[in-house]
């Protein structure tokens, strides 16, 4: 019993250390940091969206070294963005993720995540997946501030999500057949968008706990913009309809008729208010 606990222990010590290797630490200006996964040895880097606001990015390869990384991909309704870094010219060798099939995962299975909690370059924490959604897999990993963008693998090794929700009890990745859907996809110009980059956390509201979306920035003259919605909001539902992930917001968004208003539930300032949704402009108002 002794030597297969070792032998556990070891195969597990080696995955770790691969994971390790085709994980970034991602500088984010003056706004902090985060983490993200080399998905391609060409330099292609996955992180989320909220991880990647800057314009300053810089990507600390598992070695220490530092590379400007410029963005070349962003989905906020999906938490996710690509970077890039130029390893073609910089004739860099990376260690590149291998990318597993989120389908194929079972409730009950070992995951891993990497990433760089409260700073600390590639740790290393263990769970088991206790449900899979449709874009998202959630485990009983507990993750931190700086994990977000990080790798969630199976216990092989293989890319199964990127970390986005920070949680104590419980993780959220967003699946890696997710983010190959999203690499794939075309910039969807026409679908309504509020204009804000969002992030999926969870909030404490009369005892209960419940999930809900952090507004990190408005974009001027969007429709966000011009509902008032603000930096710091905490959007949380509408209609009765929660929401968990940036996907639940735009997937309603689309359903919107322009000639009804919806309200959409904000909390702000620890005061709930509500917003008139509309996209024609002249009904776009906001309530406490």
């Amino acid at each position: 019993m002794t030597a297969t606990f070792t032998n556990i222990s070891t195969e597990l010590t080696d995955i770790a250390q691969k994971i390790r290797n085709s994980s970034v630490k991602i500088h984010s200006g003056n706004t902090g940091f985060g983490s993200g996964v080399i998905w391609k040895s060409d330099g292609l880097i996955i992180t989320n969206a909220h991880v990647a606001t800057s314009k300053k990015l810089t990507v600390e390869l598992s070695d220490g070294r530092e590379f400007t990384a410029v963005r070349i991909k962003i989905d906020p309704t999906k938490d996710l963005a690509a970077l890039k870094i130029d390893a073609g010219n910089l004739k860099l060798k990376l260690n590149s993720a291998t990318i597993g099939d989120s389908d194929k995962l079972r409730v009950g299975e070992i995951a891993l995540a990497v990433g760089n909690p409260l700073g600390d370059s590639n740790a290393v924490t263990t769970g088991i997946i206790s449900q899979i959604q449709q874009n998202s897999i959630i485990s009983d990993i507990q993750l931190f501030p700086g994990n977000s963008g990080g790798a969630m693998t199976d216990a092989s090794g293989k890319v199964i999500g990127i970390n986005t929700m920070i949680a104590y009890g419980l993780s959220v990745a967003i699946s890696s057949n997710t983010v190959q859907r999203f690499l794939e996809s075309a910039d969807a110009s026409s679908s309504r968008k509020l204009g804000v980059i969002l992030k999926p956390l969870i909030i404490g509201t009369d005892r209960q706990t419940s999930v809900g979306l952090l507004v990190l920035s408005v974009n001027h003259q969007s429709h966000a913009e011009a509902m008032g919605i603000q930096i710091g909001d905490i959007i949380f539902g509408c209609s009765g309809r929660l929401f968990r992930q940036p996907d639940d917001l735009t997937n309603y968004l689309q359903l919107v008729d322009d000639k009804e208003s919806s309200q959409l539930q904000i909390l702000r300032g620890g005061k709930q208010i509500l917003v008139n949704i509309a996209f024609d402009s002249d009904k776009t108002t906001s309530k406490v």
